[in-house]
Formats: C-alpha cells, sequence, structure tokens
C-alpha cells in the first residue's frame, strides 16, 4: 500500500496536469468573447426627444458605430428633466456593452449640481466610452444695443449696474451658465430673463426687449449673417469655421472664458474594459470619415477624437468648473 505522502504527491501532479490543460481553454473563452462583441442590438439611450440637433448627432454616429460592429444600433430617446431620466435609466442598465449613453456637458458635468435628487451620480455611474463631437456658444445682442464688441459691452454694463440683461432657454441651461460664466469673470453685474426655450429668448432679442443672449452658433449663423443682430464673440478656445471673423470672448479681454459643448458615448458603470476599448476604436473611425466630419459640420460640431481616458478626464475637470458656477447663479432644478 502507498503512503500518504506519496498518495498527496500524485494528487498535486494530476492537479497541474489538469491545470495546465484546462488554461489554454479559459484563455481561449476569454478572448473569443472580447472578438466576437457584439451578439446582439446595442441600445443607445438618447437623454432628449427625436428631432432636436442632439438626437439628429446621436443617430448620426449610430448608424456608423453599427456600420462598423456589424449590429443595430438602436436609439431609445428618454427625454425629460434635462436629461436626468435618461441618464438614471442608463447607469442602472446591464453593463454588458448592449446599452450605451450619448452623454453630454448638461447630463454629465452640469446636473449633478442642478439636481441634488438625483439618484445616481454621473461621474461614479458610468464608463466613458469616448467623446464624440463638441460645439460652442455665440454672444449675440441687437442691432440697437451701442456696442460693437466685448469690451464695449462690458464697459457699458459697468456704467449702468444691473441695467442689461441676458435671456436663455431656461435655468441651468448652457445659454444660461455662459452668461453667469460671463458675468463671473468680467466682474459685471447684468439680469438673467430665463425663457422656456431659446426661439422666445431670440424674439425678445430681435425686439430689443433684452440686451444680450449666448446661442448656439448653428443657431445664430443665419441671423449673423443676414445682420438681424451682432455677434461679439465665440464662447469656445478657437474661432468657429462657421464665424471666422467673430472673435472668442476670450481673445476679446477675458482670458480663461471657455464654454465648450461636447457630447459623447459613455456605458454603464463596470462594462468590460476591453468591450470599452472596442466600442472607442470603432468610434474613432467613425469621426474620421469625411461624410461624418460634413454632417456633424451641418450640425454646427466638430469631431472630437480621443481615447476613453481623455473623455473620462474631460468630464472631471468640466464637471469641477461648472459646479462653483451653478452655486453662485442660485439654480437650480429640483
Amino acid at each position: 500500500m502507498r503512503s500518504f505522502s506519496t498518495i498527496v504527491r500524485a494528487m498535486r501532479r494530476s492537479l497541474r496536469t489538469l491545470m495546465m490543460a484546462v488554461a489554454p481553454l479559459t484563455l481561449c473563452g476569454v478572448a473569443g468573447a472580447a472578438t466576437s462583441y457584439p451578439t446582439k442590438p446595442i441600445r443607445l439611450i438618447v437623454p432628449f426627444p427625436a428631432g432636436g440637433p442632439t438626437d439628429a448627432m446621436a443617430r448620426l454616429i449610430g448608424q456608423h458605430l453599427s456600420q462598423q460592429l456589424g449590429k443595430p444600433v438602436v436609439v431609445d430617446n428618454r427625454g425629460g428633466a434635462g436629461g436626468t431620466i435618461a441618464t438614471e435609466a442608463a447607469a442602472a442598465s446591464v453593463p454588458d456593452g448592449y446599452t450605451l449613453f450619448f452623454s453630454t456637458t448638461g447630463t454629465m458635468a452640469i446636473n449633478p449640481s442642478l439636481y441634488r435628487s438625483m439618484k445616481v451620480d454621473p461621474l461614479k455611474g458610468f464608463d466613458a466610452v469616448g467623446s464624440v463631437a463638441s460645439t460652442t456658444n455665440v454672444l449675440v445682442v441687437p442691432n440697437s444695443l451701442p456696442v460693437s464688441n466685448v469690451k464695449e459691452l462690458v464697459a457699458l454694463a459697468r456704467q449702468k449696474p444691473g441695467s442689461l440683461t441676458f435671456g436663455s432657454a431656461g435655468n441651468g441651461s448652457s445659454n444660461h451658465l455662459s452668461g453667469e460664466l460671463f458675468k463671473s469673470i468680467a466682474g459685471i453685474d447684468i439680469v438673467h430673463v430665463p425663457y422656456k426655450g431659446s426661439a422666445a429668448a431670440f424674439t425678445d432679442l430681435l425686439g430689443g426687449r433684452i440686451s444680450m443672449m449666448f446661442d448656439t452658433v448653428s443657431s445664430q449663423v443665419q441671423y449673423i449673417g443676414t445682420g438681424k443682430v451682432k455677434a461679439l464673440g465665440v464662447t469656445g478656445p478657437a474661432r468657429s469655421d462657421a464665424l471666422p471673423k467673430v472673435p472668442t470672448i476670450a481673445e476679446s479681454g477675458l482670458p480663461g472664458f471657455d464654454v465648450t459643448i461636447w457630447f459623447g458615448l459613455s456605458a454603464p458603470k463596470g462594462t468590460p474594459g476591453d468591450v470599452v476599448q472596442r466600442l472607442n476604436g470603432e468610434l474613432q473611425k467613425v469621426l474620421a470619415q469625411a461624410d461624418v466630419k460634413q454632417q456633424l459640420a451641418a450640425l454646427g460640431a466638430s469631431p472630437m477624437p480621443g481615447t476613453s481616458a481623455d473623455f473620462a478626464r474631460l468630464i472631471q475637470h468640466d464637471a469641477g468648473k461648472w459646479a462653483p458656477v451653478v452655486k453662485a447663479s442660485g439654480a437650480t432644478l429640483d
């Protein structure tokens, strides 16, 4: 009869042999899972109703991603509450790579400060996949306002504190916070007038009932071109291709002023890293396509390629940037 120690050694040898045989199969299984994704349609949750510019951009990217991945990318519009309904639905989805969120500056970096009752923290509830595109606002004034550039506007505001007004699409909107940042950096006292949408604000701007407003370049370029309003500056770090003669606000005497509105793809927290990287890689190919660049330009946007880590850093940076602006404005939407 074999000794106990001999039996133990034999069992150990058998276990090592079994592990060596199973290991390659396990690795093949992992690799197979990574290379086989996706095997079914992908849902893309969009935080605004169908028909708007965000929806149009999401559908453009979704269509081209579908071609790259070989599976349908189905847009799921979840409008309401400034994007918080969609944010919460996306974050609560299974993190398997089959639900993506078309995230924006508002949903990821601004809403956490505006909506104190949000059920999910966007900074903790998602993995960044990649940025998609960016756009900027433009500062416009009615022709009746006796200024022709940002410096003259700031000087007028300082001469008449509290008398100039700026309109917006509502509390917490990007054009509202553009005005609050402008007010803070310039050190001026101007009064916010919220409207139910940019169109209503613009009507009052044309009528001279408000002094200024920040609106998207794509919405204002036609009115600027026909001379219905005066464009004083764009809000981004560089001039807009659509308005090359209009300086940035930063170069017009307010260095550091930057309001860039971005869009990107996020996935529920815990989505496999190899899936996130696959999606980012395919997204880069989409953004490099000439027709995609042209269609984004028609929406007043520019491609914003980059890694998942780049997008994660952008979200963190802008959340930190907008929190004090929201606090100073006193805006809350709870």
